[in-house]
């Protein structure tokens, strides 16, 4: 699974902003610029990540 696709995604259906996104799910408003610039996180990030996605979606 790409976590860049897994964003994209989450950012298109909850409408959130790129930067605000970064800031929340891993204290970095610039990851998700990073990540469309071909950042590859490592594998905690990007499960720290996916757990902010999944809680988002949950709350909904």
């Amino acid at each position: 699974m790409h976590v860049g696709w897994e964003v994209e995604k989450f950012l298109r259906r909850s409408g959130m902003a790129p930067t605000k996104f970064g800031r929340l799910a891993v204290n970095d408003p610039r990851f998700v610029l990073d990540l469309r610039m071909g950042r590859e996180p490592r594998a905690a990030t990007a499960a720290r990540v996916l757990g902010f996605i999944r809680g988002q979606d949950s709350v909904r």
